[in-house]
Parts: structure tokens; sequence; C-alpha cells
């Protein structure tokens, strides 16, 4: 058995096609085909059931490709760590995060990263919570920016920052105008939109009777909010669910309902549909870390990304960029 050939399983297992799977390996679909077919004779066992213009797993396939995607995963962290042993400025990093942080802390990460080493090729994969977690664990992507808690047990952690967790309201709102004295709970106590300002602090329990918009199940953030709700002593009433955040800010600002938002995503006056921003009691918190298999090699590359995201993301957020 030839690490190519498993190789080889994998892409077919992955597409559920040979020809697809032999334009992505770059090599001719009776090569591949007969590949595969040597694989099974020297197992004893069919791998794939072949129908017209379909491929799936047979019983032994599926627990053929449990073991070789282990195998392709310490595969690629050997080569990892043998190209850091020689030194070789060059490398490939599969970067995961939620799409709520991306778009915010990846434009100021990026930049950084790339102009310290030019020659390292980084992907990212942006998707829900669960997933990132699960590709995270598979060893499919390096480390995945993700909130706490994380569920799955065979990650470890560093932590990267903590940041305070919001109240959305529409304009009108019987919560969102500022008392008398607060200096109008605004950035500069300004026209109630904006980052959340000094005004009076909310107590979550005001909020049992209100409509929510959530972001869909997955979401990290979506637990998080369910949690506070729950710590308040109700579950909250959801009338609009969605994956994105400004969808979310943008319901609220429209006037649909309620809704809990990280600090970094609250918008400035100039946006279209702005909520109102208030504090809630206590100032909750969210806290992004950066995640990895436990046990998992580190390439180089990505101690250096980790290090980078760490001083960039916290300098950002001192200056109030964040």
């Amino acid at each position: 058995m030839e690490l190519r050939q498993i190789r080889y399983a994998a892409q077919v297992a992955a597409d559920k096609s040979f020809s697809r799977a032999a334009e992505k390996l770059h090599i001719a679909q009776p090569s591949l085909s007969q590949q595969i077919a040597r694989l099974e004779s020297e197992l004893g066992v069919l791998l794939f059931k072949r129908t017209t213009g379909f491929v799936e797993l047979t019983y032994a396939g599926e627990r053929f490709m449990e073991k070789a995607q282990k195998i392709l995963d310490l595969a690629e962290q050997l080569k990892q760590e043998m190209e850091d042993i020689s030194e070789l400025k060059r490398g490939r990093l599969v970067v995961g995060s939620l799409p709520i942080t991306g778009s915010h802390i990846m434009p100021l990460v990026l930049p950084v990263y790339k102009s310290r080493y030019p020659q390292v090729e980084i992907v990212l994969t942006e998707d829900t919570t669960a997933n990132l977690e699960a590709l995270t664990t598979q060893g499919k992507t390096d480390f995945s920016l993700l909130t706490l808690p994380l569920l799955e047990q065979s990650l470890e952690y560093e932590k990267l920052i903590e940041e305070e967790v919001c109240l959305a309201l529409p304009h009108g709102h019987r919560l969102a105008a500022a008392p008398p004295g607060s200096g109008g709970g605004t950035v500069g106590g300004s026209s109630g939109s904006g980052s959340a300002g000094a005004a009076e602090e909310i107590d979550l329990s005001e909020l049992r009777d209100e409509p929510f918009v959530l972001l869909k199940q997955g979401q990290g953030f979506r637990q998080i909010v369910m949690d506070l709700c729950e710590a308040a002593g109700f579950q909250p009433r959801v009338v609009f669910e969605s994956a994105n955040i400004e969808t979310v800010q943008s319901l609220v600002a429209a006037g649909m309902g309620i809704a809990f938002v990280p600090e970094m995503v609250t918008r400035s006056p100039r946006s279209r549909f702005v909520p109102v921003y208030r504090h809630l009691a206590g100032r909750p918190t969210r806290t992004l870390v950066i995640a990895y298999k436990h046990g998992r090699y580190l390439s180089n590359a990505a101690k250096a990304f980790i290090s980078t995201m760490t001083e960039v993301v916290r300098s950002a957020q001192e200056q109030g960029e964040l």
C-alpha cells in the first residue's frame, strides 16, 4: 500500500467521482482507476460501489477512510515539521474563521503577516462554529478562530481577546432612549447610533418578552445569547434567524426585534441601517480563542501567524479599532 494510493482513494471519496478526482489529482482517469483497483486487490475488499455517474464508499471503504484521513494528516504534519527543520521559508496554512469575526480581524492581520512571510500560502475557511470545530479536530485546518466554550474535547486553545456583548435595539424602542444625565448613551453622546455608550445598563430581565433576532443554529455566538438569556431566567422569543450578523443588525434597525451583538461588529452612524446600541448589566463578554487539535504539530508558519494575530488584534483593541 502506497501513500499515493491512499491519497487517491481519499480524493475519490471526497468527490464521489473518478473523473472529478482524476482532474483534481492531475492524472488520467484510467490511471486513477487502475491504482484504486490495485489497492482494493491488495486489501482484499472493495472500497467503492461504482454505478453510472456516481461512486460511494462501501462499509469497508468507510472504515478505510477513517484511518486514511489520519494517515494523510500525519503525513502532512511530518512534511511541515521537516520543512521547518530544513528552515524552508515557505509553507501553506489553512486558517478557519467565523464569518462574524473574520471580516473584522483578518483584514488587520493578513497584510502584516504577508509582509513578514510573503512565501507562505494562506487558505481561509469560513464556516459555522460546529463545522470549524469538526474541521480543526480532523486536521483540515491548522487552527481556527473560535469563541468559548468549545464543544470538541480534543481541541486546545490560546486566548486572543475578550470583547463586550452589546444590546442592539430599533430606534423608538422603549429602552433605546438614554436616561436623563446618562450622556446620551452613544459615542460622543450623539444620535443614538454607533457603539454602546455610557447610558444606564439594561438588565437582561427587562428583555424577557421581547422579540429576538438570532443567528442560526451552529453559530457559537447564538449559544452565547441563549446562555445569557437562560442565566436571566427566560428563553428568547425568536422571530427571525439569519446566518449573517449584518443581516441581524439590519433587521433590528428595521424594527423587527432586538439582538445581542459583539462589540466589534457594531456599526458606525454612517451605515444605512444602524440600530441603537446599549450596554447590558454586568457587561457580559465573549472570549475569542485560537483553537487547534491537541497534540497536533504546529509549523513555524502557524506559530508565526498566531503570534502575529495576537499582536495585531490586541493592539487594535487597545487603540479602539476593534
